[in-house]
């Protein structure tokens, strides 16, 4: 038995985290956080929280497998009662997919209570591992996560703050990471210094809120403030907001997939939209690979921007080809290839009145191991598409991502061993254009990349 895998690439988790400084409970805001965040985690959420006011040490935490709305309900939620917390929404890149790897982790210590969210992934896990192992370290979990714990904890018997402890930690691990972390009195956000992972700084009245996306600070009424600049730490106490940037660098390299892909449309990230990027890279694709169509449309729902883009830089008119049915649930276990290809079909039917007799121009973020499109394109051609031209809003996927992103060997990657053209005739398109390197500046400016899974160069040594 193995589960359905999809032909997109996954992000590694969301993060939240609020402080109210008129003491007011923050459970319930945090669960409307982490419910903005989904789409960057389906598998885990978890929820910890702690009253400032009270005894100190004391955290109250709640986990759990499945989506926020199916993992807090309102017993749950009232059980939390803090005015500071931290809240997390997980798919598993490092550590399997289990309730023991779900976020939070909270740590008692020498020096009392630590609660720890984390998006991203490390690449000296294994040295790191090994060493604390040595010094005696007992692991509950496989994830990076709890490694990231450990060495803040060990940082902090000889520091006198957890905010020194966290900074020492930052110089030791190498990766990307965005972390949202809960003292007894205290919150903390700290930001890879590359910026690889986003995270930004919002208010609410007299409550601050950090979330991996804006979109996030919007669903509990909290205004942005600013994006925590990378290689920030911004530490938020009942005294105010501080924070430090010794640890930021003038190299930066923001994660390209954010922009095609990760992030929800109506975000912004790092100053750029995200919806104004995909119609930009549309656009781009429209320049760069045009085709002779009578329809533009895109693969529901992350290729539907992309498409509208396409189609204002062509011409063609846009228009939907597929109904997605939004009720089917989130997990298959399909035993055979066969079934794996018919889940395709519950998720997404075609809309025949409008592809017969058309050429179509079809746009999609990404193909990965060609399964999903190139079951679309024959549920096109059954419906009576005439023709069908392919174009990709990003470059061929060419080698893993070490950051916090699905791809951990080239061999899942079908760019990586055939050309465009042999995908073309494998997936069974007329024609086939993926968004060329030089163009990506077209979605987000000037802002730093990483774009690693497309070149192979990596913004640190593997």
């Amino acid at each position: 038995m193995e589960y359905v895998q999809s032909d997109k690439i996954k992000e590694a988790c969301g993060v939240f985290g609020m402080y109210d400084l008129d003491g007011g409970p923050v459970a319930s805001s945090i669960c409307q956080g982490l419910s903005a965040l989904q789409h960057r985690g389906q598998e885990s959420c978890g929820i910890a929280v702690s009253d400032t006011s009270g005894p100190k040490g004391n955290m109250d935490c709640h986990k759990g497998m499945g989506l926020v709305g199916e993992v807090f309900k309102e017993m749950e939620l009232h059980q939390l009662s803090g005015n500071l917390g931290i809240g997390h929404v997980r798919y598993s890149t490092t550590g399997a997919s289990s309730l023991q790897n779900a976020q939070p982790l909270v740590m008692n210590y020498i020096k009392g209570t630590l609660a720890l969210a984390h998006n991203g992934n490390l690449v000296n896990t294994e040295k790191l591992r090994q060493i604390l192992e040595q010094a005696g370290a007992l692991f509950h979990t496989d994830t990076d996560s709890e490694i990231i714990a450990y060495c803040i904890a060990r940082e902090r018997v000889h520091t006198k703050t957890v905010e020194e402890a966290v900074l020492n930690t930052a110089r030791i691990i190498r990766g990307a990471y965005a972390l949202v972390i809960a003292s007894p009195r205290k919150l903390i956000a700290l930001r890879d210094p590359l910026g690889l992972k986003p995270l930004c700084l919002g208010r609410r009245g007299n409550a601050y809120v950090i979330a991996s996306e804006d979109c996030a600070l919007r669903s509990v009424g909290a205004s942005f403030l600013r994006d925590v600049r990378p290689g920030e730490l911004i530490t938020i106490t009942e005294e105010g907001i501080f924070s430090d940037t010794s640890l930021c660098q003038e190299k930066e390299a923001h994660c390209i997939f954010e922009y095609i892909y990760f992030a929800r449309l109506d975000s912004t990230l790092d100053q750029v939209n995200i919806y104004d990027a995909r119609i930009r890279a549309g656009a781009a694709l429209a320049t760069s690979y045009p085709a002779e169509a009578d329809l533009v449309c895109g693969v529901p729902d992350s290729g539907i921007p992309a498409a509208k883009g396409y189609s204002e830089a062509s011409g063609i008119p846009f228009g939907f080809a597929f109904y997605k049915n939004s009720y089917v649930g989130r997990t298959f276990i399909k035993p055979t290839q066969k079934e794996r290809e018919n889940s395709v079909r519950l998720k997404l039917s075609v809309l025949e009145s409008v592809v017969r007799g058309k050429r179509l121009v079809l746009v999609d973020d990404s193909i990965v191991r060609g399964t999903t499109i190139a079951n679309l394109i024959h549920m096109l051609r059954e419906a009576g598409a005439k023709s069908v031209h392919v174009r990709i809003s990003s470059p061929p996927f060419l080698y893993p991502c070490y950051f916090g992103t699905d791809i951990p060997s080239n061999r899942q990657l079908i760019a990586s061993d055939h050309t465009p053209e042999d995908i073309c005739a494998m997936i069974g398109a007329d024609s086939l254009g993926y968004m060329k390197l030089e163009d990506l500046p077209s979605m987000v400016g000037e802002l730093p990349l990483c774009r690693a899974c497309f070149d192979g160069h990596y913004p640190m040594e593997i």
